[in-house]
């Protein structure tokens, strides 16, 4: 069975909820070609020459430094890998932009900075620039000659972007937009050529703007002094009467939110793929720091407590990975069906990116976490040594923090979410109706016991469609009890968001196992089927809690006890020896000395 070609086109937006998913229409990252493998194994290449033997001098921000790398990133073209050819990129998928992310999401500051030029930095100009605009500054922008960064948030907008109070005004000859304002947290602020800010033009609609270093009126404040990625530039930028020619103006005059929202999009996958790849880093080395340990005169890998958190690591790895992927090609595919229909490549990607926005969400939540478990038991793992800068695992602590509050807070994120998934039910995209009042009409129902599939992962794929009612039950009831008010239970959505995260990240875990199983056979695959059994026992676990939080908040009497009832006839995982199963992935890590799954 050919199981990397796709046979039936891909799943809408957040239709994963409502539809069964083909495991072998499914891409997962056994499935790179072998390009897509050398372009990966270029950036970690990279990490181990020219990053990770000057970590200390970079986190010292020494001057030049951090530019001069990006200089050799941009010479290796890990800079314009998604910009076509013709503005002087290398026109590579979306799939593969995105493993370089992953690639470099070891890098510490480094990493940072070049997803802060690749993505925020040029994607609006690339996307949404005229072919004038786009000319001038994204060949520079792909090379690396010139830096790009972004200017969104101020000190009293973060979250609320559309709260900016920087301010822009047509000068009387008509020239000019004259900006004032300021903004803050700008990564590569420093030292970029060229932004891209956001302001309201007469005070109302918000737009965005391509401002150069060196514009009259345009000033940065000094470095931040940060808890993490220290190697990161990070300032204020000032405008007090700051002249941008108008033909910089970037986009439809109040459409900013536009421009904004869909960078978001992107730039929330790209994270999920960067922390990905720091996680690996992570667990790395923390393989190597356990079987060099000795105490009791043994090493410590060799303790059940260490095999523990060296696999559950691994585990949550593999899924958000599986997840990763799974999307990078749905959102590829989009764009290659938009192209083929006649949209040019910039509306292509931005129609693809948005259908898939859901899911980008799900991704920059469940991988930022992913790190911080990662590097949370790795300095655990290092003990005393893993507060000590001498170790890099310290580094690796600080430095994954941000990704929670980057790109969105996973907070706005979870919400985003829910949200994103009600409005297009709304709006008709997505028939939720029908599926729950079905699962509705199932509670009322004798549960009926035996199961008709007797396929390998039977009771797995059992337990996905229940996860997926559970969901179902839960957001349907919580929407007709609550109406509009809804959007002020934020609690109750952050539960219904856990819920549908965990499930996603599950079921895409499924599916790349079924694909490995199919090709390797069963007895050749015991250890995925290991690491999909650990994770999917958890997220039922986690379905449960987060689904009886929501009802508890919610509802009341015999709605109470009906919903509670459904919930645990929903979330029933078989049982599992988990022990034994992590101790063999634990053993296999430890084996191989890295992540190798």
């Amino acid at each position: 069975m050919n199981t990397t070609t796709n046979s039936t086109p891909s799943l809408k937006g957040g239709e994963w909820l409502i539809k069964e998913s083909n495991a072998f229409d499914s891409f997962a990252p056994e499935d790179f070609s072998e390009e897509q493998q050398m372009v990966k194994d270029m950036c970690l290449q990279f990490l181990a020459t020219e990053i990770n033997p000057i970590v200390a001098r970079i986190d010292q921000s020494e001057p030049g430094l951090m530019p001069s790398l990006m200089d050799k990133a941009g010479e290796q073209g890990l800079l314009g890998a998604a910009i076509p050819e013709e503005l002087g990129g290398l026109g590579k998928d979306f799939v593969t932009s995105t493993l370089i992310n992953e690639g470099l999401g070891g890098g510490y500051s480094f990493s940072v900075a070049v997803a802060a030029h690749t993505g925020i930095g040029t994607l609006p100009i690339l996307y949404f620039g005229t072919e004038e605009q786009k000319k001038k500054y994204i060949p520079k922008l792909a090379t690396g000659e010139w830096k790009g960064a972004y200017g969104l948030t101020e000190p009293n907008s973060g979250s609320d972007a559309l709260g900016a109070k920087t301010t822009a005004v047509l000068s009387a000859d008509g020239k000019h937009y004259i900006l004032n304002g300021q903004k803050c947290w700008i990564t590569n602020g420093g030292f970029a050529h060229v932004y891209t800010v956001f302001a309201k033009i007469d005070g109302d609609k918000f737009s965005t703007f391509i401002v150069e270093r060196g514009f009259e009126g345009f000033t940065q404040g000094p470095e931040e002094h940060k808890m993490g990625i220290k190697g990161s530039s990070t300032v204020q930028l000032y405008f007090q009467d700051c002249k941008v020619p108008v033909e910089n103006l970037l986009g439809e005059i109040g459409k900013g939110h536009i421009i904004a929202f869909n960078i978001l999009n992107i730039g929330r996958l790209k994270l999920g793929a960067a922390v990905i790849g720091a996680s690996k880093m992570a667990l790395g080395g923390t393989i190597e720091y356990a079987k060099t340990r000795e105490q009791f005169k043994t090493a410590i890998a060799n303790f059940g407590a260490i095999k523990y958190k060296l696999a559950e690591v691994a585990i949550r790895i593999f899924a958000s990975e599986s997840a990763l992927y799974r999307t990078a090609k749905w959102i590829d595919d989009k764009e290659v069906e938009m192209v083929n229909a006649g949209k040019p490549f910039n509306e292509a990607l931005l129609i693809a990116a948005e259908e898939y926005a859901v899911e980008c969400a799900i991704l920059k939540v469940h991988g930022s976490e992913v790190l911080d478990y990662a590097v949370d038991e790795g300095v655990q793992v290092f003990g005393g040594n893993g507060f000590s800068d001498e170790y890099m695992i310290s580094r690796a602590y600080r430095d994954s923090r941000i990704n929670r509050i980057f790109e969105g807070t996973n907070e706005i994120n979870r919400l985003l979410t829910v949200d994103m998934i009600l409005k297009r039910a709304m709006k008709g995209k997505l028939d939720l109706m029908g599926p729950a009042m079905a699962v509705s009409k199932e509670l009322m129902s004798i549960p009926e016991f035996g199961n008709d599939d007797e396929s390998y992962f039977a009771a797995e794929k059992k337990a996905i469609v229940n996860m997926k009612k559970a969901i179902l039950m839960v957001a349907g009831a919580a929407v007709q009890k609550l109406m509009m008010k809804i959007s002020d239970e934020q609690e109750i959505l952050m539960n219904i968001a856990d819920m549908a995260i965990e499930t996603f990240v599950a079921e895409s875990t499924l599916l790349r196992v079924m694909k490995i199983v199919d090709k390797k056979g069963q007895a050749n695959s015991s250890i995925y089927t290991d690491l999909l059994r650990c994770y999917l026992n958890d997220a039922v676990d986690k379905t449960n809690k987060a689904g009886k939080e929501a009802i508890n908040a919610f509802a009341e009497g015999d709605e109470l006890r009906v919903m509670l009832l459904g919930l645990k006839r929903f979330t029933k995982a078989t049982p599992f020896n988990s022990k034994d199963a992590r101790r063999r992935i634990a053993d296999k890590l430890i084996a191989e000395g890295k992540y190798t799954f």
